[in-house]
């Protein structure tokens, strides 16, 4: 038994396919979904999302937004995505020291705010590459 899954952005769809499990970070932790899982909707946080496909585990980096699941199918609204194959690791790499920097540079509530949300989306591009298997 498998479920569909299908990852969405404002500009395109990510994935639209058939996986075995998916292990998805939201914001009160990560959960696991099985075929059969119980109707869910929930926020999704910035994070990794796993998706095994027969003996194999992908990655993908999501940015936070939304999703529901129920009859054997998850709909996944987000921000942004990337698959872990589509990553730049030079490019993640450097984007995540420039978000350091600008963390520490941060003046002000605003700023520190928008540093940390920043260094959270390039530190999971950099994890989702660590999380290629």
């Amino acid at each position: 038994m498998t479920l569909n899954l299908c990852v969405l952005t404002p500009n395109r769809t990510v994935w639209d396919a058939e996986v075995k499990e998916i292990i998805l970070a939201t914001n009160s932790g990560q959960i696991g979904v099985l075929p059969n899982h119980a109707p869910i909707a929930t926020a999704v946080d910035i994070g990794i999302l796993r998706i095994r496909l027969k003996d194999q585990w992908v990655t993908m980096a999501l940015m936070g937004g939304f999703a529901r699941i129920g009859n054997n199918e998850i709909t996944v609204l987000v921000n942004n995505a990337e698959k872990g194959s589509e990553i730049n690791p030079e490019e993640a790499r450097q984007t995540l020291e420039i978000a350091e920097a600008n963390l520490r540079k941060a003046e002000g509530k605003r700023q520190t705010i928008e540093a940390n949300l920043a260094l959270r989306r390039a530190r999971t591009r950099v994890e989702t590459l660590s999380s290629i298997s």
